[in-house]
């Protein structure tokens, strides 16, 4: 148990966690666009960017830096509090639910083992579906602040969308809780050390990331946005940083949905571990890297693969489709594990 002497050391680590986890963060969402720009780019037989830096590598730089200097532009008729509010509501809302993934063993520093994650909350599953079920208030508050029909009808299609697939994304984690017996994404993680939950849950995990590509607005189920229909939908009359700050909201939510799909599923930072002790306590963050990196991937292939639904397909679909078969999965997975305890 730690004293009061150690609590300089314990506040320091967890600080140095906040700014690594910060840094990387912005630093993988800036460059998870450019992926995406080259992705989408080769399906589409195109270049993408290429010219600022070798590979267009520098193109997130000189976005960010147009997004900063760019003239903030706020219409008249607009409730200035909350068309201010909703844009850092939605960016603090996706950036503080990554505080509870994590991304590999625990380190001993000082005879103190401190988990390699900035906060281990024995809730932790619980407490990013709550945060990141929080993330519509920002969509859809933009849309009503605007005080403009296309925002309004984003931000309400975000709201019956939420509610229509955040009872299939919890339902479809209900499994993996009762296989686990805990709502700790360390201990769900140290649980698939003999058999990852994918094998376990393969139901569970598609029910999980379909409802997680709609809960983020992703292509197929980018519908408060929707270009075709709705000019650019919520965010239709912000500009500058504010604009920006949505679009980073998006991207990492896109990170904490992999994050989770990687913990819940795929076991996490689990994998092969050999070599001197440096490269022992590097391979299980590689692993976790590499295996949310594949799930960004899928996130980008769908994008430039699929076209957009109707508003009842997607309706549909999440009501008389997603939601019966999340909580038939739930009563199968309760009568194995009821039938082995037997």
């Amino acid at each position: 148990m730690a004293t009061l002497s150690d609590l300089p050391l314990l506040v320091l680590a967890t600080l140095a966690k906040v700014v690594v986890v910060l840094v990387v963060l912005l630093t993988a969402i800036a460059y998870i666009v450019w992926m995406e720009r080259k992705v989408v780019a080769r399906i589409q037989s195109r270049w993408g960017p290429y010219l600022v830096g070798p590979h267009g590598l520098l193109q997130p730089v000189a976005d960010g830096l147009k997004f900063l200097f760019k003239e903030d532009i706020v219409p008249d008729k607009v409730d200035r509090p909350i068309f201010w509010l909703a844009p850092f509501l939605a960016f603090t809302l996706a950036f503080l639910s990554i505080s509870v993934i994590p991304f590999g063993e625990s380190v001993t520093i000082a005879g103190h083992t401190i988990p390699f994650q900035i906060t281990d909350l024995n809730v932790g599953l619980l407490f990013v579906l709550a945060v990141t079920s929080l993330g519509v208030y920002g969509v859809a508050l933009a849309g009503w602040s605007s005080n403009s029909k296309f925002p309004l009808f984003g931000g309400l299609r975000s709201s019956a969308q939420l509610i229509s697939y955040e009872l299939s994304l919890g339902l479809a984690v209900v499994g993996v809780v009762m296989i686990a017996g805990s709502l700790s994404l360390r201990e769900i993680v140290e649980q698939q050390r003999g058999l990852w939950n994918i094998v376990k849950q393969p139901i569970g995990f598609l029910l999980y990331f379909t409802a997680a590509i709609a809960e983020t607005n992703r292509t197929p189920f980018d519908l408060p946005e929707a270009e075709s229909e709705l000019v650019g939908g919520y965010h239709t009359e912000y500009s500058s940083f504010k604009f920006a700050m949505f679009f980073m909201a998006e991207y990492a939510n896109m990170v904490t949905v992999s994050c989770l799909a990687t913990s819940l599923f795929f076991g996490g930072w689990l994998g092969p571990v050999f070599g001197p002790p440096l490269l022992r306590a590097i391979l299980p963050v590689l692993w976790f890297a590499l295996k949310v990196l594949a799930f960004l991937f899928v996130y980008i292939w769908i994008r430039g693969t699929l076209p957009r639904f109707r508003y009842d397909q997607l309706m549909s679909f999440g009501w008389r489709f997603m939601l019966p078969v999340a909580l038939l999965n739930v009563l199968g997975t309760s009568l194995i594990l009821a039938w082995r305890s037997v």
